[in-house]
């Protein structure tokens, strides 16, 4: 157990087509947002569906491997970690931000992972 870390891996839908910028020295940071489902059955029998939207944020060679294989839709399996930050906004109310940041992804064609050559970061 003296292995544990801050690990998250998520398999689910992008909810859009990953918004890339460019920031300094040509690095760039790409932010997509990432739709996973629970289903279960209710106190009546009925089958419900809980989806829960993740922020995640990729840098340097992974958001470059997004911004060239990620389209609103794709099933997507990821790794990465929990981040919390806070920041103040122009209103001057402090804003907290909970999100993943990416450091592996592969693709999921007919639901089942595929590795892309060069993906991981």
């Amino acid at each position: 157990m003296n292995t544990l870390k801050n690990k998250v891996q998520l398999v689910g839908n992008l909810g859009y087509d990953p918004e890339v910028r460019e920031i300094a020295k040509g690095r760039k940071v790409a932010r997509l947002s990432v739709a996973t489902h629970d289903n279960y059955k209710n106190a009546n029998g009925e089958r419900v569906t809980d989806t829960q939207w993740h922020t995640v944020v990729a840098w340097g060679r992974t958001a470059e491997a997004v911004e060239r294989l990620l389209r609103k839709g794709m099933p997507i399996l990821l790794e990465g970690r929990l981040v919390h930050r806070s920041y103040e906004g122009r209103d001057g109310h402090m804003r907290y931000v909970s999100e993943v940041v990416m450091s592996d992804f592969q693709l999921m064609p007919n639901g089942r992972p595929r590795v892309e050559p060069g993906v991981a970061a």
